[in-house]
Order: C-alpha cells, then structure tokens, then sequence
C-alpha cells in the first residue's frame, strides 16, 4: 500500500499547501463516533477557508461504551448514546445537521464493520452522493479493526466505482507507522477548543479516565504535541496525514504539484 508521494528525504508540507478550490467538497469517512473530533483542527481550517464538509459515521462505536454509562446496557441503548455524542459535539464544530450522516454498517460480535456487499454498496453510494474530492479517514496501519476495515471497504469502493480523489490519512494513538506528507500545526487556544469537542464524547472520555488514567481529550493531543516536536513546529499541536492519490480508481504515485493541477481543473 506504500505509494510514495515525495522522496524519503523531503519534509511534510502544511495543509494549506494542498490549493483546494472553494467548490471542492470534502468527506470525513469516520470508523466511530469521536474519529470526526480526531481531526478536528484541520477539519475547520479547510472549513473556513470556504470548503464544504460532509461527515459520514461508519459504525456506531457501542462496543466502546462501558455497560451502565449512562444508563445503558443493550447495544442499541449504547449506539444511541453515541450518535447522540457525535451530534452534540458537530453542533458545537458548527457543521449543519444535514450533512452529518450514520451509515449504521453491519458489524461483527465485536463491534466492527463487517467486509461484506451490503457495507461496501453502503460506503459507495456514499462516496457516490457526496462525489467528494478529498476524504478523510483514519491510518488504516493501525491494530483498530474498525479503522481497517472502513480504509479497505473505502478503498475498494473507489477502485470499483473508478473515482478520481484524494484521501488523507491521519495519524490515531494507535497508529503503527505511516508517512508524514502533510500537517496541520494549531495553537494551544485550537486545543484547548478541540478538547472541548472531545470532551463531549463522555462515553469515550470516563472510559479512557477510568483505564488510562487521562481523558480521550488528553490522549489525542499527547499524539498532536508529539507529532509537532518530532516535526519541530513553532506550533505546540500538529495533526499528521498521508496521502493517497487515487485516479479513475488506480492508486497513483504523483507530486503535489499534479494533484494540485488535478483540483484546479476540476
């Protein structure tokens, strides 16, 4: 799956220097509820800057609810909770409440979506509605089984439906190894409003306080701080991508340049 962008020896470039026309519209494909949050940061930059975002949840997450939170105890209780986190949390981001979306994919005994027909014609009429030029998804090198099973029901929903994109991988606690080809860096007031985001992931946060010691919110800006030193950023924060390029549904090795070329023709 390695295709190289740049060569080894050539820094990560920021976010900005992808040049995305203000019409190119863009698709969070999250794993879970709070995946969305991960990212956040970015997510709002290429907002503001004029880009329309699209968020779509793949599974419900309830495996990752404790039993009794909140009163829950049967899975369907917890996949509520959950999606009802995601909500209150993209009405505090400011993302319209049409353009969240759960596909509420088939999952296994674990919890974790299932890579089957019904998933994959469920992930490609979602690429297909939104016709996004960018999508955002977590690292598919990674332990999650629900990370990599949406990467590869994404990927092979590209490569039957043929699409021209891009993707951007970024980097999760758990993520194993990747490229750093692009970065956001953010400001301790941008973590401090990303926390807020996090935070409102309640199931999420008292579970990682009861077992780590440290809230969700504190574990995913450990990654952004460590991600900005080993990067040596003025910014204290940075969230981390690789990209994948991806033309009429083949995997392409390419520069930055051609794919800016790509966008602004569209």
């Amino acid at each position: 799956m390695d295709m190289a962008i740049w060569p080894d020896d050539r820094i990560p470039l920021p976010l900005a220097a992808l040049r995305l026309p203000a019409t190119l519209d863009l698709l969070v494909l999250a794993p879970h509820p709070d995946d969305f949050d991960a990212i956040a940061a970015s997510l709002r930059f290429l907002r503001d800057r004029g880009n329309r975002l699209e968020v779509a949840v793949a599974t419900s997450g309830a495996s990752g609810v404790e039993s009794g939170f909140g009163g829950t105890t049967t899975a369907g209780e917890k996949s509520a909770l959950r999606e009802i986190e995601q909500q209150a949390s993209c009405r505090i981001f400011g993302l319209p409440e049409d353009r969240l979306r759960f596909l509420r994919l088939r999952e296994d005994l674990d919890g974790h979506p299932l890579h089957c027909r019904d998933n994959l014609r469920l992930v490609a009429s979602c690429l297909r509605d939104h016709r996004p030029g960018l999508v955002f998804l977590p690292h598919w090198h990674d332990p999650n089984e629900g990370h990599q099973r949406t990467y590869a029901l994404f990927r092979q929903s590209v490569e039957e439906e043929k699409l021209s994109l891009a993707a951007c991988l970024n980097q999760d606690p758990k993520t194993l190894a990747m490229r750093r080809d692009l970065y956001f860096a953010f400001s301790p007031e941008t973590a401090a409003w990303k926390g807020e985001l996090l935070r409102l992931h309640q199931s999420q946060q008292q579970r990682n306080l009861r077992q780590r010691g440290y809230g969700l919110d504190e574990r995913i800006l450990r990654v952004n701080r460590r991600a900005a030193e080993t990067l040596a950023l003025h910014e204290p924060y940075a969230e981390v991508f690789e990209l994948e390029i991806y033309s009429r549904g083949n995997a392409v090795a390419g520069t930055l340049e051609k794919l800016n070329t790509q966008y602004e023709e569209l």
